[in-house]
């Protein structure tokens, strides 16, 4: 082999092996293999990755939600129909379900053609090339993130902004926006930004700059769906419905409904979540000694407690 011939050679491994850490342009995957999918980073590159086992949670499985579940899935279906919807943010109490609800909305209308994929929040950046990718596609996606917050200086943030409402590119009418948090605002608040209040001399109170900019991205979502804790019968009617849905026997409920409140006051919560938890030790665990109990009694005053503004 020639000086030539050996110095192409080693410039085309050079090549290959550069064009290997280099950045690719994302590729589409199988679409057929999943109703959902992941966005990931490999070595520099974004990846759709099909998921293999979608949960399998249904809307039938959610209870003491209802108002919530009836406004996300009038939205979801008005998506998928192809008329107008709206960008949803679900905020509130922890362990509430509103990651479950996203779930429940996908199993519910992935025959009509929906379609999730999930975008961790460090990767929102990346949620121009997506949306361009996904935009000629005939199905309808929902772009999911759970557990949706930023702190100061992410870059995540102003790209999710301009998705959202701020681009002088449109996104397509196949994509909505889906985000659950703890925080309504999506930033952490400080006291010392009371300060920048203007107070006028009638006494009017309008918030400073600082305030206006962790309001304008929450406001971009154009529904808005809130959760609230649960009372003690709420909760146990939620324990119900995930004991029988792990087929317990309806004989042994009464007293695993009482020592679920044990359950609760031992995780310092009455959530959806801990219900579940719960649900899924009693049902794990044997009981053939157990005898059956009576149902607890609700705590004094708990049925008459404040049950939240999606009960008024």
């Amino acid at each position: 082999m020639s000086n030539l011939d050996t110095l192409i050679a080693r410039a085309e491994a050079l090549l290959n092996r550069l064009e290997a850490v280099l950045p690719q342009p994302l590729g589409a995957p199988d679409w057929d293999a999943s109703v959902a999918f992941r966005y990931r980073r490999r070595r520099g590159a974004g990846v759709l990755e099909p998921v293999r086992h979608v949960a399998t949670i249904r809307l039938s499985d959610l209870k003491e939600v209802e108002p919530q579940k009836e406004r996300l899935l009038r939205n979801t279906m008005q998506f998928v129909a192809g008329k107008p919807a709206n960008n949803a943010l679900l905020t509130g109490a922890r362990g509430t379900g509103k990651s479950s609800l996203v779930k429940a909305c996908l199993n519910e209308l992935s025959p009509q053609g929906l379609r999730l994929i999930e975008v961790d929040k460090a990767d929102m950046v990346d949620l121009p090339d997506l949306v361009e990718l996904i935009a000629t596609r005939p199905e309808r996606f929902i772009v999911y993130c759970d557990d949706l917050s930023f702190d100061e200086g992410e870059p995540g943030y102003k790209a999710l902004k301009s998705i959202l409402d701020g681009s002088v590119a449109q996104a397509s009418d196949n994509v909505l926006i889906y985000a659950t948090s703890n925080r309504r605002h999506l930033l952490p608040e400080y006291m010392k930004e009371n300060l920048t209040y203007k107070h006028t001399a009638d006494g009017e109170v309008h918030p400073g700059e600082v305030v206006e900019e962790k309001i304008s991205l929450s406001e971009r979502f154009g529904l808005w769906v809130s959760f609230y804790p649960f009372s003690q019968g709420e909760y146990q009617a939620i324990v119900a419905q995930w004991l029988r849905n792990l087929e317990v026997p309806e004989d042994q409920i009464p007293a695993a409904q009482k020592a679920s409140l044990v359950w609760a006051l031992e995780r310092g919560s009455r959530s959806g979540r801990v219900a579940y938890q719960f649900a899924r030790d009693w049902a794990g665990r044997s009981h053939e000694g157990d005898a059956a109990a009576p149902a607890p009694a609700p705590a004094a005053g708990d049925d008459d407690a404040p049950q939240g503004l999606d009960h008024v």
